[in-house]
């Protein structure tokens, strides 16, 4: 493929690359996220995180038509269905001739290790290990929202460092640096509920408050120092359970860790970095090497590897008549 279309939606943010073949500079597009395909209305809000974050790219093209998008999505892994649903909208929507759908987790695995086999803990709002063996087998670990799951995520930090505030402003709870910096944030306390309910994703608005968290732990809050090394056992549990599951070519698993959460710095990476080596298990902690674009991209163009059948594909046929260069106005 000579010009495809990559986006990466996550809950906090939707990115999108047009990469228009060898030798040219990708154009990158950013918008808001969506809450995730299993969430009520998931398609109607991905359908439209997608189109925002590629038309900016599509009017770049001058009429010329990518050949194909393929968004890593939020939720897709426990809706295969709605993926389903929003490879057919976006087909309808977008001038290209294939559309494809697939997990947020699995883009960013297919990035991180370049379509190899091992395990990659995505971190962010939310949180899901998914490694993919030697001989193809595929374990998917957490992943199951903030209300279900999530152990160790942005969302599940940033609730506990604002609960740990509410605690603090009624008594309940030792005092911490982390009522005043939720104050700083978010206004009174007595009406934090409905401020962190009010645009309609209380996981991205509680993981705003994640990097509070952290910087309190660093600066030796024990309240949020003890939330933040509750999470990096969470996360590292959740890691080497999947690399427990799959199946290694006789050395030891590569194992990367990706996502806007590892931007928290040392006060979480520390600890994350001492339970996963510390724990016995032959896992090799390593670099990413790209990320979930360049995964959401690697996967567009090459269907030779392991993570091809975790793809969600619909192409142009009679029954879906070319869409103009130019993408409909959104409603």
């Amino acid at each position: 493929m000579t010009s495809v279309m990559a986006v990466d939606l996550g809950k906090t943010g939707c990115r999108a690359v047009l990469w228009r073949g060898a030798g040219s500079s990708p154009s990158v597009s950013s918008v808001a996220g969506a809450p995730g395909l299993a969430a009520p209305d998931g398609v109607a809000a991905a359908r439209a995180a997608v189109r925002a974050a590629v038309e900016p790219l599509l009017r770049e093209q001058d009429g010329a038509r990518p050949e194909a998008v393929l968004v890593g999505a939020a939720g897709a892994a426990s809706a295969p269905a709605a993926a389903r649903s929003l490879a057919d909208a976006l087909l309808a929507d977008l001038p290209v001739d294939e559309a494809a759908v697939t997990s947020d987790a699995v883009t960013a695995h297919a990035g991180a290790l370049g379509g190899r086999a091992g395990v990659v803990l995505a971190i962010g709002t939310g949180s899901v290990a998914v490694g993919i063996g030697a001989d193809g087998t595929y374990a998917r670990v957490d992943g199951w929202g903030p209300l279900l799951g999530d152990d160790g995520s942005g969302a599940r930090i940033g609730t506990a460092g604002l609960r740990a505030a509410l605690r603090a402003h009624d008594g309940r709870g030792p005092a911490t640096a982390l009522l005043d910096a939720a104050v700083r944030l978010f206004g009174d306390p007595e009406r934090l509920p409905a401020t962190v309910g009010r645009d309609g994703n209380p996981a991205r608005t509680a993981a705003s408050f994640a990097p509070e968290v952290a910087r309190a732990a660093a600066a030796g809050d024990a309240v949020a120092s003890a939330i933040v090394r509750e999470a990096a056992a969470d996360l590292a549990e959740t890691a080497l359970a999947a690399a427990g599951r799959i199946a290694s070519d006789g050395g030891p698993l590569p194992l990367a860790v990706t996502g806007g959460l590892t931007g928290l710095g040392p006060a979480l990476t520390a600890p994350l970095t001492a339970a996963l080596t510390g724990s016995g298990l032959p896992v090799r902690l390593t670099s990413s090497l790209g990320d979930p674009l360049d995964g959401a991209r690697l996967l567009a163009v090459d269907r030779s590897n392991p993570h091809a059948r975790l793809v969600v594909r619909v192409r142009r046929t009679a029954a879906h008549p070319p869409t103009p260069a130019t993408p409909p106005a959104r409603a």
